[in-house]
């Protein structure tokens, strides 16, 4: 959809196929938490973001988070694999790009909930990610679209995209279908921006390897990969992690595809203030190896690794205030009890004596003296385990005791295509494939291993912009 706003904002007339019905459109955007990271400097630059009160303002640190530090932690979280270009391109357009989308009528707010805690009677934000679309995914779906009516941009629901037209060595066009027919529609250009394959359970298998298939979806259905075989097939270049992908901890009773009605809710991302155990009973990850923002995207791949692809975070009643919204939905797979020698046994197809040992051992393993502080990396850990546990460790202790069980969602894949700063797709022989743009978790080479929370909406929103852009100028000069 920005990719459309920027195409019709340079002049072009815009035409937005969607596979989808129309009560399921907007791809995985509708399912995320709405989370948009973006570089800011000072209180002015997040005021181009967001509409903030001067009372919020007085009660609020907000920090800074720098073009610097965002790249740093692009690098860090890819083990400096994100390709410089790529990712210089959209960290320096981040805040000038949610800044655009303001402008066109998306509203941003502040993450109060999910990103700060009161310290010294003044909220502090952390890890360097303050605000998320209103109304979350569904609500930035529902905004985008409405915009889209209001610019008279025609949406075409239930069509998809099944193959690019090419004549002349440039992209003229797709062929699409609609309600079992076949047809042709011309263009002076297209935009590409159809999600990555982790839909499609059999690419899944194929590229990300074995039980992938068996992953839930966190998000949309229809996300096949058929953006991609479809540049693939004109002979684009294959770029970026393709045996990669966003993924996280997930309820082991989800449905196979996300739930619209519950978003992201089924995600559990609160493990840092408890263990995680799997099947044998054993901790297998650092809960406390960093913020939460910077390592849920990876321990999805941890949990699948684990006997039976499945895991328990269990949590005593000292963090309640701590755990986050999702913790607190209808439907969700939980265990309570009021010792842990009652609770472990409720953890099905845990086994409950290492469990019980893992426990006692992780209590005994705790540092007394470091104070827990859930708002900075605070040292707080774990002495002598194989499994450590660096921060905001504290000893199970407070009745009532309560578990979740977790399997690994999927969010979406990190292989796609190669794009030049200007969205173009790139050939096998690094030219532009003339007339061909693209946007979204196609483009290739950004995330490798891991993931910063905030980043794939922002990152889509900065390539759909300029792919927009660029494709009018394209279309609009004849240019071959």
């Amino acid at each position: 959809m920005c990719a459309a706003f920027a195409a019709h904002e340079t002049g072009a007339r815009v035409l937005v196929l969607e596979r989808a019905p129309e009560a399921e459109c907007g791809g995985n955007s509708a399912f995320t938490g709405g989370a948009t990271r973006f570089a800011f400097k000072n209180i002015d630059e997040v005021r181009e973001v967001l509409t903030l009160t001067e009372e919020e303002v007085a009660n609020t640190d907000f920090g800074t988070y720098t073009e610097e530090e965002f790249l740093e932690d692009m690098g860090r979280m890819t083990q400096y694999r994100c390709d410089p270009d790529l990712t210089e391109l959209f960290v320096r357009n981040s805040r000038q790009t949610l800044a655009w989308m303001k402008s066109k009528g998306v509203r941003f707010d502040a993450m109060w909930a999910r990103q700060s805690q009161k310290v010294n009677g003044r909220v502090k934000f952390y890890a360097g990610l303050i605000c998320a679309t209103w109304g979350a995914g569904q609500g930035l779906v529902e905004s985008l679209h409405k915009i889209a009516k209001t610019l008279g941009i025609a949406v075409r629901y239930e069509t998809a995209a099944t193959e690019l037209i090419r004549e002349n060595g440039r992209i003229s066009g797709v062929i699409a279908e609609a309600n079992g027919e076949t047809f042709e529609l011309r263009a002076g250009a297209v935009v590409l921006a159809c999600g990555g394959f982790e839909s499609n359970a059999e690419m899944r298998a194929r590229y990300l390897g074995p039980n992938w298939d068996l992953a839930k979806v966190r998000g949309t259905r229809f996300n096949m990969g058929d953006g991609i075989r479809m540049a693939l097939d004109v002979g684009a270049m294959p770029f970026g992690h393709w045996s990669g992908a966003h993924a996280v901890g997930w309820d082991m009773n989800a449905p196979p595809f996300g739930e619209r009605e519950i978003g992201d809710l089924f995600q559990k991302h609160s493990y840092l203030f408890g263990i995680m155990v799997n099947a044998n009973g054993e901790r297998f990850v650092d809960e406390g190896a960093d913020f939460r923002n910077f390592t849920y995207a990876k321990y999805g791949h941890e949990i699948l690794k684990q006997p039976g692809m499945f895991a328990w975070q269990i949590f005593d009643a000292k963090v309640n205030h701590l755990l986050r919204d999702e913790y607190r939905i209808r439907k969700i797979t939980k265990a309570e009890a009021p010792t842990l020698e009652e609770l472990v046994p409720k953890l099905e197809g845990v086994n409950v004596e290492r469990c019980m040992k893992t426990i006692r051992d992780y209590n005994a393993a705790v540092r007394q003296d470091v104070e827990f502080n859930p708002v900075i990396l605070d040292g707080r850990g774990t002495k002598g385990l194989a499994v450590p546990k660096s921060n905001w460790a504290n000893v199970l202790d407070t009745p009532p005791f309560h578990a979740y069980a977790v399997s690994c969602g999927i969010t979406f894949t990190f292989g796609g295509i190669r794009v030049s700063t200007k969205a173009a797709v790139q050939s096998v022989a690094e030219r532009d494939i003339p007339g061909l743009y693209a946007a979204g978790e196609m483009v290739g080479g950004l995330f490798y291993f891991n993931y910063p929370s905030g980043t794939g909406l922002v990152s889509g929103a900065v390539f759909g912009r300029i792919a927009g852009s660029q494709a009018a100028s394209h279309a609009l000069t004849g240019r071959n």
